[in-house]
């Protein structure tokens, strides 16, 4: 029975001279991502792709489970799954090719959908920098919560320019893109909006990529419109944002 003893020892400490040679790898941030994320699908999948059930969502809590159980630094995590983070890239851009076959009624709805870009972009800022002031945050914080609804990339850009924190932005982006993809469905039958194409752009205006995915899974036409907003809000946004949000920050 004794005997026993220093072997279990012994294999504890191999495991943990395993677990800090994968800990060191890279591959293992991106592996994890992975299986965290095909997990989390195939929940969702199983739900019948209930908003609520976002495997975006189910990610984040699972990985930082993960991250904060095992004591694992955030950029340790990061060296794997940043090859995750490229692909972001090619992926926007694929999606220009179902708002090709789109290009039809793009060109015929161009004049509302310009007055919804720059109508939902501004009351997304307005109503942040509202909120965040009436609840007391620092400057700081305001100016981080005023591009929530842009794509991080862009976001982070701005939020640096107006004087808030890139890393807490990012953070805000990706609540409200899950906060987004999860009620929108809810919010738009409430106001009894039908169309595809207006669901579409309304949510890629209000929750960027995660709303655009989730627009995707209801139907390629919502998806397209979703992308195109997607991209336009991060445009107008980079252009008239720090000016807007500079100018409210200055005046409370």
């Amino acid at each position: 029975m004794n005997e026993g003893l220093p072997l279990a020892g012994v294999a504890a400490d191999r495991l943990a001279d395993v677990w800090v040679y994968l800990s060191a790898s890279p591959l293992l941030g991106l592996t994890v991502t992975l299986l965290v994320y095909h997990g989390a699908f195939v929940a969702y999948r199983k739900s019948g792709f209930h908003p609520l059930a976002n495997p975006v969502a189910l990610s984040v809590i699972v990985l930082g489970a993960l991250l904060w159980a095992t004591d694992t630094p955030y950029a340790t995590y990061f060296e794997g799954a940043q090859f995750v983070h490229f692909l972001l890239g090619p992926a926007t851009v694929a999606l220009s090719v179902p708002l090709f076959e789109q290009l039809t009624r793009v060109r015929r709805l161009w004049l509302p959908m310009a007055g919804a870009l720059v109508v939902g972009t501004l009351a997304a800022t307005v109503t942040a920098i509202g909120v965040g002031w009436a609840l007391g945050a620092s400057k700081a914080t305001i100016a981080s919560l005023a591009p929530k609804s842009v794509t991080a990339p862009v976001a982070m850009g701005i939020a640096e320019k107006i004087g808030g924190l890139p890393t807490l932005t990012a953070v805000l982006v990706v609540c409200t893109g899950i906060l987004g993809a999860a009620s929108a469905r809810y919010v738009l039958d409430a106001l009894r909006i039908k169309d595809p194409t207006v669901r579409g752009f309304a949510l890629g205006t209000a929750a960027h990529g995660i709303g655009t995915a989730r627009a995707f899974l209801v139907s390629e036409e919502m998806g397209a419109f979703a992308g195109l907003a997607m991209g336009l809000t991060a445009l107008f946004s980079a252009v008239a944002l720090p000016l807007v949000a500079g100018w409210l920050l200055n005046w409370i």
